[in-house]
């Protein structure tokens, strides 16, 4: 790159970043929903929220195309497809398109959850229309070269070698693996079947899944901060002008019930820690009534250093460095209900009773006022901080979206978090936590029973 082209290209990249971690504020007396301009442009539901901040954009969005949708046998399939969508395309090889992109300093990344392919970007306003250009490029026509695709099975098999010797890694897949059946996209494949499945995918499976699942059907793009919303829908307009397929949301799975061995372990060697895993489902997804109650409720037991488990079960006990509780993967189908924690192999048994302790007297006795409020406080406050900036703006639209909701929940929260009770609090652990169905998973270096 010439002198003078990569000083342009520095220029844009200080001034992406500057103005990306300054503050996004919304127009003054104005709800958030008041301010969003949504429109279906070529059935892609296209959002734009413009705010104060000047010369950038922050953009994300997502459709259905995640693990769920992997074909027997091929569970690795939809992250293979994923991780070869910035590998080059039809036109261009992974190294022209990331020399665009530098050029204006621009940033652009794709991943794969359980059931969406989500991306992430950002810009200068001015080159949004390019950027919006090399996405629709990258989704719409991957090459799928076959030495690339050698180089990402490469790189996954690496992956899923190093998640099978981590404790953390493998506690957690085995309580999803405990807690859903394999349909559920929240259940968690086996590594060894991740690696399984790798060697058999040709370039031809690519296409077949590309086909399917990739398209407008259910995808939503959000682009928040200095935006032209014109020039922004026109570059949608184009870019995407044509492209048909994906795949609506699927239905939500009802709640699970497995018969799962209330304690399991996975046993690794010459680990320093033992990665701990409590938990059962829900049978909520976050929009269900009970879901917010749940939440601060369980906010109270364990969330950070002001949650009753790091007050007890590490500061006063001295048993852990790390351990919390939280719901997880409720957004779009039924979650679960966690405790998470670390304990050295000679602590293990006394953590365990510790945390256990802890968690019947949630259960039994509930919570306090004061933590109720003090909870409702903490959330409200990260909640407006986070909408503060174009990246927490841009994830709090699309995930509402993904949630069902209409955009005016993102003015509501705050008031549903305020209107929440001690009494709704305590009720909801009452009828939806039971220590009795918890899945108890050890990951680590642990001693054989009897010893």
């Amino acid at each position: 790159m010439a002198v003078t082209s990569f000083a342009s290209a520095m220029k844009r990249f200080i001034a992406l970043f500057t103005a990306a971690a300054l503050a996004a504020p919304a127009l003054a007396q104005s709800t958030i929903a008041e301010q969003i301009i949504r429109t279906q442009i070529d059935g892609i539901d296209s959002i734009a929220f413009p705010t104060g901040v000047k010369d950038v954009v922050t953009f994300t969005g997502s459709f259905h195309a995640g693990d769920r949708f992997a074909p027997e046998g091929q569970a690795i399939l939809p992250t293979l497809v994923g991780e070869m969508i910035d590998k080059g395309t039809v036109h261009r090889d992974k190294f022209a398109i990331a020399q665009a992109l530098d050029n204006v300093g621009a940033q652009l990344s794709f991943g794969v959850g359980g059931s969406t392919l989500t991306f992430n970007g950002k810009c200068l306003t001015a080159d949004l229309p390019l950027v919006i250009g090399i996405l629709a490029e990258q989704l719409r026509e991957p090459a799928f070269d076959p030495e690339e695709l050698a180089k990402a099975k490469t790189q996954l098999r690496g992956l899923f070698r190093q998640q099978m010797d981590d404790t953390d890694a493998r506690a957690d897949q085995a309580l999803a693996a405990a807690l859903y059946p394999p349909d559920h996209p929240n259940y968690q494949h086996p590594y060894r079947e991740f690696i399984a499945s790798l060697d058999a995918i040709t370039v031809d499976d690519l296409k077949a899944f590309h086909a399917t699942y990739y398209g407008p059907a259910s995808f939503t793009l959000v682009a928040v901060g200095d935006i032209d919303v014109p020039a922004f829908e026109a570059a949608v307009g184009e870019s995407f002008a044509g492209w048909t397929g994906g795949v609506v949301a699927p239905a939500a799975l009802p709640a699970t019930s497995l018969d799962a061995d209330p304690k399991q372990v996975v046993r690794l060697e010459d680990k320093a820690n033992v990665s701990v895993r409590w938990g059962q489902t829900t049978g909520l997804r976050y929009d269900h009534p009970d879901a917010l109650a749940l939440r601060v409720a369980t906010a109270v037991l364990g969330r950070g250093f002001t949650g009753r488990l790091m007050a007890n079960v590490r500061d006063k006990e001295g048993l852990t460095y790390g351990i919390w509780s939280n719901v997880y993967a409720d957004s779009m189908t039924d979650g679960h209900w966690m405790i998470g924690a670390n304990f050295a192999p000679d602590l293990l048994e006394q953590g365990i009773a510790s945390t256990q302790r802890q968690l019947d007297l949630w259960v039994d006795e509930g919570v306090t006022d004061q933590e109720v409020a003090n909870v409702k406080s903490d959330l409200i406050g990260y909640y407006k901080v986070g909408l503060a900036t174009t990246n927490g703006m841009a994830g709090a639209i699309l995930t509402a979206v993904q949630r069902g909701y209409d955009l005016t929940w993102l003015d509501q929260y705050p008031e549903a978090v305020a209107a929440l009770t001690t009494e709704q609090v305590n009720d909801v652990i009452k009828r939806r936590v039971d220590p009795a169905k918890m899945v108890l998973i050890e990951a680590g270096t642990v001693a054989p029973a009897g010893e």
